[in-house]
C-alpha cells in the first residue's frame, strides 16, 4: 500500500525525489499513512476541490480491504 501512495504521488509531483511516506500503526489497528510533498506539489497531490487527494484515499482503502486491514492516508 505503501509503494502505491508513493507511486502516485510521484508520478504527479514536480519534484519526485521529495516524496515521503512513512507508515504508522494506529491504537485501533488500522495502518496510517503519512504522505509529505514539497510545499509547490501540495496543490497537485491534493488536485481541485480534493478530488486527487480522494482518488488516492479510495484506491488505499480498496488495497487495505484486499489484504483485511483498515487504512487511512494524511497529506503532510
Amino acid at each position: 500500500m505503501k509503494e502505491l501512495i508513493e507511486y502516485i504521488a510521484k508520478s504527479l509531483a514536480t519534484k519526485p525525489e521529495e516524496v515521503r511516506v512513512t507508515e504508522v500503526s494506529d491504537e485501533d489497528g488500522q495502518i496510517v499513512l503519512k504522505l509529505e510533498v514539497a510545499d509547490e506539489d501540495k496543490g497537485r497531490i491534493i488536485g481541485k476541490q480534493g478530488r486527487v487527494a480522494q482518488a488516492m484515499r479510495v484506491l488505499l482503502r480498496v488495497a487495505a480491504v484486499k489484504q483485511g486491514n483498515r487504512a487511512v492516508l494524511e497529506i503532510v
